[in-house]
Parts: C-alpha cells; structure tokens; sequence
C-alpha cells in the first residue's frame, strides 16, 4: 500500500485501550488505573473505551504536572 506524506502527519484523536498498551509499554490494569486515577482522559462510545491521545501523549512526555511520567508509580489514596 502507498502511504501519502499527509497520511504520516495524522495524529489519532483517541486510540483502544489495547494500543495504549502497546503505546506505553503499561499493563491493561496499569492503564485502566491510570484513567481510573484521572491521568488518562477517555471516551465511551458503545462498549468500547478510547484514550484520548492528546492525554496518552502528555502522560508519556511527562507534561502532566510531574505525575504523568510512564516510570512514576502513583501512590493509592
């Protein structure tokens, strides 16, 4: 298939929570607590949930306030 250069420059709005895995390298249950935490924004559409990769990306660029560093371990209340 023939991948056009403004096909490269597309950023997904919003990705599974399966590739958010593959993303960031985090188990399912450490991305599922991370949206459960607040640190990860999702969208429900139908049964399936979708991270929004704007918060993916700032949680792995640690642009989140210090606390949205993939290395860092949040502490439970």
């Amino acid at each position: 298939m023939i991948e056009r250069a403004w096909e490269r420059k597309i950023k997904p709005l919003t990705v599974r929570v399966a590739t958010a895995v593959c993303i960031t390298g985090l188990s399912r249950s450490r991305i599922y607590e991370l949206i459960q935490s607040g640190y990860l924004e999702t969208t429900k559409v139908g049964r399936a949930t979708l991270v929004q990769y704007r918060s993916l990306k700032r949680f792995t660029d640690n642009e989140g306030g210090g606390e949205g560093h993939a290395g860092h371990v949040l502490q439970r209340d």
